[in-house]
């Protein structure tokens, strides 16, 4: 092995890491542009985010303002005179008590290289609020719908049996209003079945701080993996009910900013995770190089620098075929196909260049650690620094232990033989 060899293998290194580049960044770009695109279009088609804001209440209390107006008079003389008229002041009524029931099913959708954490929703609502006053009063309350963009099946919304009037936009909300004696009491009753997108929400004022009494919101998934996004509260009670959880937040007297929420899990997205693959393929391939001229040295069969370029093309077939494959299979499916034809392709051109058993034994299994195995380590969220750093040093141990005895400075001189009598002869 000679030090214009190296110079020419680390040439077509560096030509294939800048082809890795542009294929990362045209994937990225893809996902970008599809992500920008498709996911509008999944939150026409399906619904957008959800988030609930509790029923807003409050009660009517008229009174008499008098005022002192002008009115020109003749001989442009300016006339005085008093009025009086009446103003409604709307006086915020709290929720004596709120008992709310979701039930969440995720369904997954896949648009171009990226999958949607879509979900259907039912929701169940009661509350109980109370004239506050003395005297009869008038009590209004609104609803807002939790999304602009989705559809509601079996809609209810009634305080005291009585119903709001239809309303064509959805981001206005609905309005009622029901006439209570002094100290009355009204029930507010709201359902629905609806789909939205990456997370739900229930908040208890639109902005601010709000206050809770006798508060339970009792939560049903189908899935197990629930998070909740920033700002939320952890649920008082968990437990597994079925193929999910039963989530529950229950308050007797609560003042926060904060809100109940749930981040729906993610699937694995074939565009992101093609492109993380494909920006590691550098690491992959220098650990294969490395390894190849070490065994190349130690088994005297040392390859062209021509062979190398084949070898850096077949591993970039592999990042290839998996960055286009993801939009018509599996993510799976199409990391198993890519790898076989990568694989293939190195194993049957070494047989040609040294032999079976080196192809198979050596080349073959160094491309399955360092190609496939590394870039599978990506399927696991977490663990895939780890995994690169534990197949690293122990790559490191048997490259040591392998060439403790060789005589480095004959093998770039372009001597024979190794130090001491036992170790393998090289050839440059």
């Amino acid at each position: 092995m000679s030090i214009p060899r190296l110079l020419a293998i680390s040439a077509i290194f560096i030509l294939a890491t800048l082809a890795w580049f542009t294929l990362g960044a045209s994937i990225v770009a893809r996902t970008g542009e599809f992500d920008g695109r498709l996911g509008q279009e999944v939150a026409q088609l399906w619904g957008g985010e959800h988030r609930q804001v509790a029923p807003r209440a409050w009660v009517e209390r008229p009174r008499e303002v008098t005022e002192r107006v002008s009115d020109g008079g003749r001989d442009g003389q300016v006339l005085m005179r008093t009025t009086t008229r009446t103003v409604v002041d709307q006086g915020q009524v709290p929720l004596e008590q709120s008992r709310v029931d979701v039930d969440l099913t995720l369904a997954h959708r896949q648009k171009g290289l990226l999958w949607y954490d879509t979900y259907a929703v039912a929701f169940r609502g009661h509350y109980r609020v109370r004239n506050p006053d003395p005297v009869e009063r008038t009590l209004g309350v609104e609803f807002t719908f939790p999304s602009s963009t989705a559809i509601y099946d079996q809609f209810t919304f009634r305080v005291n049996q009585q119903s709001a009037d239809p309303v064509s936009d959805l981001s206005k909300g609905l309005c009622t209003k029901v006439v209570l004696p002094a100290g009355g009491e009204a029930l507010i009753e709201v359902a629905y079945d609806s789909r939205g997108l990456d997370t739900w929400n229930y908040v208890f004022a639109k902005q601010g701080v709000a206050e809770v009494t006798d508060f339970v919101l009792a939560m049903t998934t189908d899935f197990v993996d629930v998070d909740f996004p920033a700002g939320t509260m952890s649920p008082s009670d968990k437990r597994q009910q079925g193929a999910g959880w039963r989530l529950s937040w229950r308050f007797g007297s609560l003042v926060t900013g904060q809100h109940v929420g749930m981040d729906l899990p993610n699937r694995l997205n074939p565009g992101p995770l093609a492109a993380r693959i494909t920006a590691f393929a550098p690491v992959s391939l220098l650990f294969f190089m490395v390894v190849m001229v070490i065994l190349g040295v130690l088994q005297q069969r040392n390859l062209h620098p021509v062979n190398y370029g084949f070898l850096s093309a077949a591993f970039f077939a592999f990042h290839l075929l998996l960055a286009y494959l993801v939009d018509h299979v599996d993510i799976h499916v199409a990391f198993v196909a890519a790898s076989a034809v990568s694989i293939g392709l190195v194993v049957s051109y070494l047989r040609l260049v040294s032999g079976t058993a080196f192809a198979l034994g050596r080349a073959g299994l160094a491309q399955l650690i360092f190609l496939v195995l590394f870039s599978y380590a990506f399927f696991f969220e977490g663990y895939t620094g780890l995994t690169v750093t534990l197949g690293a040093i122990v790559t490191l141990f048997v490259l040591m232990q392998m060439t403790a005895r060789v005589d480095w400075a004959n093998v770039f001189t372009g001597a024979s033989g190794a130090s001491g009598s036992s170790g393998p002869a090289v050839r440059s």
